[in-house]
């Protein structure tokens, strides 16, 4: 339970109880968004990585620098602030759930981490202190958005449908 709920330690009060039944319907673009916003800077990162090492943009990569831990950052507060204990709590007894959503919790643990050693390389690389070589920043560059992109398409073929119009029955949806 949330809480800055007003109803928060409320004794018999599930999670699933705080949220408005319909709520999915509204998540899902917001969920939507922040896939595309990723999406955006995979896609701008292999750009990058495909111009190394000669084609480089200094202020382009300093800029991809400063956003990649935002970027990922908003996207699994987002997840893990709302959307999961969401989907916890109308999916009570579904463990296959529960363990995808903690997996994916720990995923986005990972990301991070990753998130600021490419930022802190793609700084490196530019202002040339502590630089990787070429070599070294493609290498990390892919082997981000390539997990990253295949993070977004389990959330685009497995959470987002979670997210459409309730269906009847569904434990998911069930208030």
């Amino acid at each position: 339970m949330r809480p800055d709920h007003p109803n928060s330690g409320v004794p018999g009060r599930k999670s699933a109880n705080i949220y408005p039944l319909g709520i999915e319907t509204r998540l899902g673009p917001e969920l939507e968004a922040h896939i595309r916003a990723q999406e955006n800077l995979c896609a701008r990162l292999e750009a990058l990585a495909d111009g190394l090492p000669d084609k480089i943009d200094r202020q382009i990569c300093l800029h991809l620098a400063r956003q990649i831990g935002a970027v990922v950052k908003k996207a699994h507060r987002f997840e893990e602030g709302l959307l999961f204990p969401l989907l916890r709590g109308r999916a009570i007894g579904d463990e296959s759930l529960a363990q995808t959503l903690t997996r994916l919790q720990y995923e986005h643990f990972e990301d991070e981490a990753y998130a600021d050693e490419l930022a802190e390389a793609l700084t490196g690389f530019v202002t040339g202190s502590g630089r990787p070589n070429a070599e070294t920043l493609g290498y990390m560059l892919r082997g981000f958005f390539e997990a990253m992109r295949r993070h977004l398409a389990f959330e685009r073929e497995h959470l987002l449908p979670l997210l459409s119009t309730p269906q009847a029955g569904s434990p998911v949806h069930a208030a």
